[in-house]
């Protein structure tokens, strides 16, 4: 049944080639960029792992507007770290995202959808090899995504540099991606996309009790960007990316706890301006684990959007889109996670996320073509994870 390319085309976030495919079935574009903008620091130094590790998680999300359920999504996925010979690592990951529910409502006025539905399982998996040298690390990946109208794959590069008293680490990495579209209502069929990410970025250790790390993204992608499954969605055939990447970790000894605090700026050729504010106390408690946070996303609209009723706006020739996620919106994102380490390498985790959208929370950056606020869009994200080391 149709798709929609929704679920991966990420408003307010860079593209990453290498990115984690457990995120990209999120069709949320603040809860997205927020799980990336949250992530720990790594503090260690450029070695390579001497224990190997396996993590089995389920992630269950779901949507909705007012009076209408939307989409679900169940995923469970699967990821392994293996230490080699000669100062190797071998990691890979596979997801299974189950996809379905009604077509998103993202107007109060008739949005164009098939009215079908959704119903779609996508399989996506990856693999990275990491050779470790004294102060330095490269990795090689390779990732594979397939569903019904879609087919990703990607290939990545990355260079970890450490100095000699690994107080400071340089990153750099490549990637590239070629996606193929092949919509089951016939509208697109035999279409593609390309693009070429690039990172650079640094970790600095301040004190013994501070880190930061500033990482620097820029992304080229050209082919086809419209919505199918759309009555009416004209995109530009490209879209070039910018986002900067500031996180800051501080540990209060007194506490036994850690302060992360996290700021993303984004922009487009679309138009789209974006900023996200994030922060997390993670505090121990014996072997438990407990990581309140919270997560601030507000983003313009595209030059090409145009609100409710549709098709107001709408010029032959010219790109339009009525989509909810190219309008200027803003989105409050409060979650927790428990953890809890076992003696004998086992591990448990649990998380829950609550996200709200709305047209009129959307402040710092300019609106843009707003038109009518929209509905509020909500959704719920749940995660529990079983891991080992070995």
């Amino acid at each position: 049944m149709p798709t929609s390319n929704d679920k991966r085309d990420k408003t307010g976030e860079g593209r990453n080639a290498a990115a984690s495919l457990l995120s990209a079935a999120l069709a949320l574009p603040g809860l997205a960029a927020g799980l990336a903008a949250t992530t720990a620091i790594p503090a260690h130094a450029e070695s390579a792992p001497e224990q190997g590790s396996v993590d089995l998680k389920y992630l269950y999300y779901r949507d909705y507007q007012p009076g209408a359920e939307r989409m679900r999504v169940s995923a469970p996925s699967f990821h392994v770290l293996m230490p080699l010979e000669g100062n190797y690592a071998l990691e890979g990951s596979f997801v299974l995202d189950s996809i379905s529910g009604a077509s998103p409502l993202y107007h109060n006025t008739l949005s164009g959808a098939s009215g079908l539905g959704v119903n779609d399982l996508r399989k996506a998996g990856d693999l990275k090899l990491t050779r470790y040298f004294e102060r330095a690390a490269v990795g090689v990946g390779f990732a594979y995504s397939t569903e019904h109208d879609y087919v990703s794959r990607a290939f990545n590069l990355d260079v970890r540099i450490a100095s000699e008293n690994n107080n400071t680490t340089l990153a750099f990495g490549v990637g590239h991606a070629s996606d193929d579209i092949d919509s089951v209502n016939f509208v697109a069929r035999g279409r593609s996309k390309r693009t070429t990410d690039m990172l650079a970025g640094i970790t600095q250790v301040l004190t013994a009790q501070d880190i930061v790390q500033s990482n620097l993204t820029y992304s080229v992608g050209r082919g086809y960007y419209d919505d199918p499954y759309k009555a009416i969605d004209v995109r530009p055939d490209y879209r070039d990316q910018l986002a900067w990447l500031t996180r800051w970790n501080h540990y209060v000894s007194s506490l036994d706890a850690t302060l992360r605090l996290s700021a993303r700026y984004y922009r487009d050729t679309f138009g789209i301006r974006a900023i996200t504010l994030g922060t997390e106390w993670v505090q121990q408690v014996g072997s438990w684990t407990v990581t309140p946070s919270l997560r601030y996303t507000t983003q313009s609209a595209a030059d090409f959007y145009y609100g409710p009723p549709f098709p107001v706006g709408f010029v032959p020739g010219q790109s339009y889109s009525a989509d909810q996620r190219l309008s200027a919106f803003g989105a409050l994102t409060p979650g927790i996670k428990l953890g809890k380490l076992f003696a004998d390498g086992w591990r448990v985790d649990f998380k829950a996320e609550y996200y709200e959208q709305r047209s009129n929370w959307h402040s710092l950056i300019g609106g843009g073509n707003s038109g009518t606020d929209l509905l509020p869009l909500k959704a719920q994200f749940y995660q529990v994870g079983l891991g080992k080391n070995f």
